[in-house]
């Protein structure tokens, strides 16, 4: 088949081709089936997470609004006014009216339909109790119209959204039967394919392997272990022909340069995962959670509704904002709120102690940051400054742009820091390790710090000044990328 002086090019090239033509044929077969099962599957996926989205959450808001209509006259007008239950059935009866138009089979969409008509009875029930939630009188008959009308409409509702997702879970039951079968088939046809390619790679294989040096195969060994992530393998080949040593050599200094690159990369996401870890588990603080809610008991048995309502929305956009969706980055605007959420809290349990203010403009809010940056930093002020002086303290919260920058000073007028305090926290934050003093107050900077230069390049970061007995400002700064 080969004569004297075929090129070993022109040898693989014919290997190849006995190799990929099959391959080839059989990969179009392959991919076929697996896009018509990608499709059916993404189709199903789809309906069960729009119907999962109204069966988690719309039974919820629906009965909550109707609640604050019936038993808060004044918020009552104010939900009536901009519409909010209907547009929560609204979008819930779209959603399903879509999903019955797709909907190939018949129960499916006799199933979305009695859905659909749900919602409208639903939506007639909610305007009677709008139209007399204003009318004085009418409150022991609306309360009992919610709990005999809203409350039972959706529960059969969420009962038969339950009934669709299951039924659409039963499709991709079958769906998977299908494909099993499929790809059974997929597998008799690959051993037959796959023989035909070992039998004619293994016959010119023969022929070509004289052809190959202990070179090559030693390059080919090496360059396994490697590819397994064994980047202290080194290819000897300083014995074999120019190319081969010369392309040994350059292998080994790019496998030489992976392992360093690699350690690097793996010694930075240890340092920032672990570093983002201890920030979140200190946001997520028992302590804070259990006196907040122990301040929201409180106002709600001395019946300060607005009070309650208030420290309840602070509460829960604290918490919405530290986890994120699990989002390293978020927006100035969701920071601020962040920080804003915080002192909101914190104000009322030190009333009189704590003023604030945040003076950020609104030009910034679309610019991203790094999430929990500013927050640890209100905290130190809060716990480390103003609450270890005596008297009323100001924590002041400022931003503004600055030569392609963001930077955000946070400073108060508490305690303050020695000088020599000042020293071990600037040297513990310039070499990058934790405060060794044993002291709180460097941990939240410590962490800011380290994320900023992780995320951002060692060129940002935090810069600190204070004055024992006057008060202590941080300046952060971080590049100016928009979301």
């Amino acid at each position: 088949m080969f004569h004297k002086g075929t090129s070993l090019n022109k040898r693989l090239n014919m290997l190849l081709a006995v190799c990929i033509i099959p391959f080839t044929v059989m990969a179009v077969y392959l991919l076929t089936m697996v896009y018509q099962f990608s499709e059916r599957y993404d189709s199903i996926v789809d309906n069960i997470t729009h119907a999962n989205a109204y069966n988690i959450h719309f039974k919820e808001d629906v009965d909550y609004t109707m609640y604050v209509i019936v038993v808060n006259s004044e918020r009552a007008a104010e939900l009536v006014d901009t519409g909010r239950p209907h547009e929560l059935i609204t979008q819930a009866r779209q959603t399903f009216r879509e999903l019955a138009e797709k909907s190939d089979t018949g129960y499916a969409k006799s199933q979305l339909t009695r859905i659909a008509k749900s919602l409208d009875t639903l939506e007639d029930r909610v305007e009677e109790i709008e139209q007399d939630a204003q009318i004085s009188g009418m409150y022991d008959k609306n309360l009992e119209r919610l709990d005999l009308n809203i409350r039972i409409l959706t529960e059969l509702i969420q009962e038969q959204i339950q009934e669709y997702i299951y039924y659409e879970v039963t499709n991709l039951e079958a769906l998977r039967e299908g494909v099993r079968s499929d790809v059974a088939n997929a597998l008799r046809i690959s051993i037959l394919v796959f023989t035909f390619i070992l039998a004619g790679a293994l016959f010119l294989s023969r022929r070509i392997s004289k052809h190959l040096t202990d070179g090559i195969q030693q390059l080919r060994m090496v360059t396994r272990k490697a590819g397994c992530g064994d980047f202290a393998v080194r290819a000897q080949l300083k014995d074999s022909d120019e190319e081969l040593a010369e392309l040994g050599d350059g292998f080994n200094q790019m496998v030489e340069r992976i392992g360093n690159l690699v350690e690097d990369i793996r010694v930075e996401q240890l340092n920032l995962r672990a570093t983002e870890q201890k920030l979140l588990q200190a946001q997520i603080n028992p302590h804070f959670l259990y006196n907040t809610l122990d301040a929201i008991i409180w106002l709600a048995e001395s019946d300060q509704t607005e009070q309650v309502i208030m420290m309840v929305s602070a509460l829960s956009d604290f918490f919405r904002t530290t986890l994120s969706k699990g989002r390293d980055y978020i927006t100035v605007q969701e920071e601020e709120s962040h920080i804003r959420s915080y002192l909101q809290i914190q104000q009322f349990r030190y009333q009189d102690i704590l003023e604030y203010e945040i003076d950020i403009p609104r030009e910034m809010y679309q610019y991203q940051i790094l999430k929990l940056t500013l927050q640890p930093l209100v905290e130190n002020a809060l716990y480390h400054g103003i609450k270890n002086k005596r008297g009323r303290g100001h924590i002041r919260v400022i931003g503004q742009m600055d030569s392609g920058r963001l930077v955000f000073l946070i400073s108060d007028d508490g305690l303050g820091m020695t000088k020599e305090r000042l020293v071990r926290v600037q040297k513990a934050m310039n070499k990058g390790e934790e405060d060794v003093s044993g002291d709180p107050s460097g941990f939240g900077l410590f962490n800011v710090v380290q994320r900023i230069k992780l995320n951002y390049g060692a060129e940002y970061g935090i810069w600190i000044s204070s004055t024992y007995q006057e008060g202590t400002e941080v300046r952060v700064e971080i590049p100016a990328k928009k979301i």
